[in-house]
């Protein structure tokens, strides 16, 4: 499947934001300032509501690495959801088999995570689970394999104290979806509204 292998600091300087995207964040900070590009240092126009909405799902897109076609069928699932489409979609996003391994705190970025579950470090209800994008539900255990921790930038992402969502619960290398995760698990700052009214144009 397509997927962007740019650099990564070109997105975060495009939204002019640390979307998380690198593990060095004093590197990240510095550069933010300055859009990508010949003209980046230059003012920035102001941005219509169109591209206020733009830049917002752009920034959903990067944040968890997914493609445009993927995003909208991501939408189009949660417009059918009972709950608010906006809180539904996040739902969705958060419950990616890549964003658990990262949220769990065994991978330094969701990209690494992606890598990791591709390379098969995973398993899922005690089988292979190799697809980043699959959508864990309540009541699955997720288990690291004993050679993965061993990976340096595994075992180095291990030690940084992670702060773990309400939504799972984790103990020496296996996991456990305790229910579905809500709004006020997601730390990162979306306008989840803005994207719904992107789609709904």
């Amino acid at each position: 499947m397509a997927r962007y292998i740019g650099p990564k600091q070109r997105l975060q300087r495009q939204i002019g934001e640390d979307l998380g995207l690198k593990t060095n964040a004093l590197k990240t900070a510095r550069r933010l300032a300055n859009r990508p590009g010949q003209h980046g240092a230059k003012g920035r126009r102001k941005l219509s509501n169109f591209g206020i909405q733009l830049k917002e799902k752009q920034k959903l897109k990067y944040i968890y690495g997914v493609l445009e076609k993927q995003l909208r069928a991501v939408y189009e699932e949660a417009s059918k959801n009972p709950a608010a489409t906006g809180t539904a979609m996040l739902s969705f996003l958060e419950r990616r088999f890549d964003n658990v391994v990262y949220r769990l705190g065994w991978a330094p970025t969701r990209a690494a995570a992606r890598q990791l579950v591709n390379h098969n470090h995973f398993t899922l209800n005690g089988k292979k689970m190799n697809i980043p994008s699959y959508q864990v539900h309540v009541g699955d255990v997720l288990a690291m394999k004993a050679k993965t921790a061993k990976i340096p930038v595994v075992a180095e992402a291990m030690k940084q104290e992670a702060h773990l969502p309400a939504w799972l619960e984790a103990k020496n290398g296996a996991a456990h979806i305790a229910k579905l995760p809500v709004r006020e698990d997601i730390t990162e700052k979306i306008e989840e509204q803005l994207i719904v009214e992107y789609y709904n144009r």
